[in-house]
C-alpha cells in the first residue's frame, strides 16, 4: 500500500523522526508499494529550504529512497480551497472569532470542560448580527468544521480500535493559512496514500481526519501509529537532550549506517552484535506484527558501534 513521510522543514530531523521515516518506508517497500515524500511547509514563518535540503540528505544517507518529486503543501492552495468550498456548499462550516485564550477559558470552565483541547463550540450558533459585531471589532475569523458531534472509530493496524468524538476542528486559520487536519486529508487523497504510518502521539487527531475524508468523498487510508522515541528522562526527544540528530551522531564519529543499525535494533530487526544491516535486508526481515508496542527510550549507548 502506497505510503508517505511528511515532515515539516523547520529544523533537522531527530532520531525519533528518522525512526518513523524508516518505519513508513519499510511498511511501503515490504508491500511492494510506492513511497513518497511531502513537505508540510504551510507555515512560511518557520519553514526553510535549507532545512528541507538537510532532511532529504539525512533520509538518503540512511538509505531511504522515494518515488517521484517531493510535494510541497505551499504549492497546493487550489486543492485546499476546493475542499473548503465543497464543505461550505454542504453547510458544514462556520466562522470562529474566538481567541486562543477564550478557547482555553471555555475548555476549563467547571460546567463544560472539553476533552483533549476540543473546541467547545462557542461560535457555532452566533447570529449574523453577532458576527458583524465581532468583525467591526477587528476580529478576523478562522473557519471551522461543523462536525455535529460525529463519533468516529479508527481501527489502527498497530494499536487496534480507537474511538473519539470529532470536535469542530479548524479548517483555515484566521490568517488565511489552511489548517493541518484539512491539508493532510486532501494531500493523502491526491497522492493516493493507502496507508499512513506515523507517531502514536498523532492518534488523537486521526478520527478528525477520517471524518473529513469521508465528508469529502475520499477513500480513508489504513493507519499504523508507531511508538515514539523518548529521552532518558521519559520525555519527548528534543534538542536539549544532546546528540539526537544524524548530524550530531556523525560529529561523534558514527556513520549513517551505524545510526540506521541502531534504529533497526530498536525495532527488533537487527542484533547489536552484528554488522550494520543493509536496507534491502531490513525489508526482507520486516514484519509489522512483531514490531514493539512500547516507546524506545534512547540512552547514550544506543547509537554506539557494536
Amino acid at each position: 500500500m502506497d505510503g508517505r513521510f511528511a515532515p515539516s522543514p523547520t529544523g533537522r530531523l531527530h532520531l525519533g523522526n528518522l525512526r518513523t521515516a524508516l518505519l513508513a518506508w519499510l511498511f511501503a517497500r515490504s508491500a511492494g508499494s510506492r513511497f513518497v515524500l511531502r513537505m508540510e511547509d504551510l507555515d512560511a514563518a518557520v519553514s526553510r529550504p535549507e532545512h528541507e535540503a538537510t532532511q532529504l540528505a539525512d533520509l538518503a544517507a540512511l538509505g531511504l529512497d522515494w518515488d517521484g518529486p517531493v510535494v510541497h503543501q505551499s504549492a497546493r492552495g487550489e486543492l485546499y480551497a476546493d475542499a473548503i468550498a465543497r464543505l461550505e456548499a454542504l453547510g458544514l462550516t462556520y466562522p470562529c472569532f474566538c481567541t486562543r485564550r477564550e478557547i482555553q477559558a471555555a475548555a476549563s470552565a467547571p460546567h463544560g470542560p472539553q476533552p483533549d483541547g476540543a473546541y467547545p463550540g462557542t461560535c457555532r450558533t452566533l447570529t449574523a448580527s453577532a458576527r458583524r459585531r465581532r468583525e467591526r471589532e477587528g476580529r478576523r475569523p478562522a473557519l471551522r468544521l461543523r462536525a455535529d458531534g460525529a463519533v468516529v472509530t479508527v481501527v489502527d493496524r498497530q494499536l487496534g480500535p480507537y474511538t473519539a468524538t470529532v470536535d469542530d476542528v479548524v479548517l483555515r486559520r484566521n490568517d488565511g493559512t489552511v489548517a493541518y487536519n484539512l491539508a493532510v486529508v486532501v494531500d493523502d487523497a491526491a497522492q493516493s496514500i493507502a496507508e499512513v504510518v506515523r507517531g502514536d502521539d498523532l492518534l488523537p487527531s486521526t478520527p478528525r481526519q477520517v471524518h473529513l475524508a469521508r465528508l469529502l468523498g475520499h477513500a480513508v487510508p489504513a493507519h499504523a501509529h508507531v511508538p515514539m522515541v523518548l529521552a532518558p528522562d521519559g520525555t519527548r526527544l528534543a534538542k536539549r537532550h544532546g546528540a539526537v540528530t544524524l548530524g550530531d551522531r556523525e560529529a561523534m564519529g558514527e556513520t549513517a549506517a551505524e545510526v540506521r543499525h541502531a534504529l533497526a535494533c530498536s525495532l527488533g530487526l537487527a542484533a547489536r552484535t552484528e554488522a550494520p544491516v543493509p536496507v534491502a535486508e531490513l525489508v526482507a526481515r520486516f514484519d509489522p506484527e512483531r514490531l514493539p508496542r512500547e516507546p524506545w527510550v534512547l540512552t547514550a549507548a544506543d547509537c554506539a558501534s557494536p
